[in-house]
């Protein structure tokens, strides 16, 4: 994949079996982060409040990511793990086939929001 510039080149250069679930979680997320500026960083698109990028997400070969400040992955720890999800330290991986409940994803990007509001990160 070339260097990507925004969200939509983002999303509409990986496989067509992914794009439906990355737009979505791309709506979610603005949604939850209103205060957020869209970016493009490390070539993954991400949404950043002043300097911090507090949710960012990507398609993989198999799979797709959504990673957010390790504040909100521990703070949500066991809703993950309920819902039928593996975290790392900063993000959770699923597949379109079974994408993370959209509740969880607004509640990972209101916590990833304060914390970078209140610099909790």
């Amino acid at each position: 994949m070339t260097a990507i510039s925004d969200h939509d080149a983002y999303i509409a250069a990986v496989p067509e079996s992914f794009r439906a679930t990355l737009a979505r979680l791309r709506e979610l997320l603005a949604q939850a982060l209103p205060e957020a500026d869209e970016v493009v960083m490390y070539n993954m698109p991400g949404f950043k409040i002043g300097g911090l990028v507090v949710a960012s997400y990507a398609a993989f070969s198999k799979q797709c990511g959504v990673y957010f400040l390790p504040s909100a992955i521990s703070q949500h720890s066991e809703e993950i793990t309920a819902a039928g999800f593996k975290a790392t330290k900063t993000g959770i991986t699923f597949t379109p086939r079974k994408p993370l409940p959209d509740d969880l994803v607004r509640r990972l990007a209101r916590t990833a929001c304060a914390a970078a509001l209140t610099s909790q990160v």
